[in-house]
């Protein structure tokens, strides 16, 4: 058993923010702006174009780029539960 709800729904908004859904019902708006600090495969992130090019996974349960870049599903979590605005 998962303790970290699949993501289901992923879509882009103003610049590094995206909005998210989960299988639990929590949804928010997450501000990823972060990750353009790690570089390498977040590296072609900060093209705002190539952000937007992101995609819910719904086997991985995350966010993924066409780079394969992806967020750890629990950390994407905890930081929607910190800006949830719905929960089931």
């Amino acid at each position: 058993m998962r303790s970290t709800p699949l993501l289901t729904e992923a879509q882009p908004l103003d610049m590094f923010t995206v909005h998210v859904r989960f299988e639990d019902g929590t949804t928010a708006d997450v501000d990823l702006s972060y990750l353009l600090d790690y570089g390498g495969v977040f590296e072609p992130l900060r093209d705002p174009a190539y952000f937007a090019q992101l995609r819910a996974d719904t086997d991985a349960g995350t966010i993924v780029w066409p780079n394969d870049a992806d967020i750890a599903p629990e950390t994407l979590y905890a930081h929607a539960q910190q800006r949830a605005t719905t929960t089931a």
